[in-house]
């Protein structure tokens, strides 16, 4: 939202900047996903497709030595375990190996993502870059899917013995629209990638470049059909316009104020619950998307949790479950229903110390000082309100360098701070001469 971005060393692996290469790679892989798919099949490369998980291994490698073993993390030591033994409980609730392993390499950009905790987004030039060629050709591949069809659309592959389409051609409302998905393997897809490589690249462009090139992806992604993408680069850029009218001084304050106040859009759900629940949804009409995750999407995968797994309403059913590998490896996949929004669905499978990870990373952002995380947070709690955005991969790995400052050093002391013991003086020697034996008394200053 303004051209300010503050610089902190970056984590560096063998003397690579690995996190930003995995970061890189899983961008192309996804953003031009159709293309690729389809590209890696007839050309009989299809291990290439696999290609930024082989990368991400080494950052989850990264995320202990750094985060864990260097920073001395006790949040990110519990994430780890968290994340392990999740999908331990996972492979138990789903019943297959396949299912497993999907939900294994499901979660590995999540550590991508965390590896980016003590450093600045903005001191990688060359991964601004390759965001910003994202951002344009993802703009060309919709406009172009608007007069060609390509010859990914519809292609079938399989993936884990399961079967899927790298591209579909398909309308909403009864073929008044027709959905794009440009060079992406779907249309959500491509309108989030347009939106996140636009608000990365936008930080270090001019307001008049924002506005141009800010009304093309508004049109681009109207094209793509995605109402809540179209709505959060509307209101990003309104933003973004204010922020930048006021004094050089007041506009890091009022980003990261942005920020904080986005968190309360992962309540959004709950109150349209409250408020709409038992509406009918009318097909075609304009409100039918949002009806259904009311009266399904957000609500019915808590009554199958119910009576698949009672003590998961707390614990969470494990990594996978309702979500794709469920629905595409598992023997319960006729019990997956699509779960359209990030926190709903993240806290089904991990449960109550997923909520207890969120509150730390709320207070993590009160010291954040990287612009661009900031600039992230807002706009992936603003999409995620009717989105998963656990697939592709990179969707993701967005939201965990978002939150990654949650491991970062600076927050890790100020966790420490709040329950180091203070050592209070020794009592002042008296007049006459009797120093009495009062050992200092150690305090705990937890909040």
């Amino acid at each position: 939202m303004t051209a300010l971005a503050l610089h902190r060393p970056r984590i560096t692996l063998i003397s690579l900047n690995i996190e930003a290469i995995a970061l890189g790679t899983y961008l192309i892989r996804d953003a031009f996903g159709g293309v690729i798919r389809y590209a890696t099949s007839i050309l009989h490369v299809d291990p290439l497709w696999y290609l930024p998980d082989g990368i991400a291994l080494l950052c989850l490698a990264q995320f202990i030595i750094h985060c864990i073993l260097r920073n001395r993390s006790t949040l990110a030591t519990l994430t780890f375990l968290q994340i392990m033994l999740s999908i331990v409980l996972g492979y138990f609730m789903l019943g297959t190996g396949n299912a497993a392993v999907s939900s294994f390499k499901m979660m590995l950009p999540v550590f991508v993502g965390f590896c980016f905790c003590d450093s600045s987004l903005g001191s990688y030039r060359k991964l601004l870059s390759v965001i910003a060629v994202t951002f344009y050709l993802s703009v060309i591949g919709v406009i172009l899917t608007k007069y060609y069809v390509m010859p990914w659309v519809g292609y079938k592959y399989e993936s884990f013995g399961a079967v899927r389409e790298a591209g579909r051609l398909w309308w909403a409302y009864g073929g008044d629209d027709q959905r794009l998905m440009g060079f992406a393997a779907d249309n959500t897809m491509a309108a989030f990638f347009i939106l996140v490589s636009f608000a990365i690249t936008s930080i270090r462009k001019s307001t008049l470049w924002c506005l141009l090139f800010g009304s093309i992806a508004v049109y681009t992604i109207r094209l793509t059909t995605s109402k809540t993408t179209m709505i959060v680069l509307v209101l990003y850029l309104v933003l973004l316009v204010l922020v930048r009218m006021l004094p050089e001084k007041s506009r890091f304050p009022a980003i990261r104020t942005i920020a904080l106040w986005s968190f309360a859009s992962i309540f959004v759900p709950f109150f349209l619950i409250v408020a709409a629940s038992g509406t009918a949804a009318i097909p075609h009409s304009t409100l039918f998307s949002i009806l259904d995750r009311i009266n399904n999407s957000w609500q019915l995968p808590f009554v199958y949790m119910s009576q698949l797994m009672p003590i998961g309403l707390v614990t969470g059913c494990g990594a996978g479950c309702f979500n794709y590998p469920q629905k595409l490896f598992s023997p319960l996949a006729s019990f997956w229903v699509p779960v359209d929004n990030f926190y709903i669905g993240t806290y089904l499978m991990f449960g109550l110390p997923f909520v207890a990870f969120m509150i730390m990373v709320f207070r993590a952002t009160f010291g954040a000082t990287d612009v661009y995380k900031l600039t992230l947070i807002f706009v992936v709690n603003l999409f995620t309100i009717t989105v998963l955005n656990y697939g592709p991969a990179s969707g993701l790995l967005i939201i965990a360098l978002s939150f990654s400052e949650v491991f970062s050093k600076r927050a890790t002391a100020a966790r420490a701070s709040d329950v180091t013991p203070v050592q209070l003086p020794r009592p002042i020697r008296s007049l006459d001469g009797f120093d009495p034996d009062v050992p200092g008394t150690a305090l705990g200053a937890g909040r």
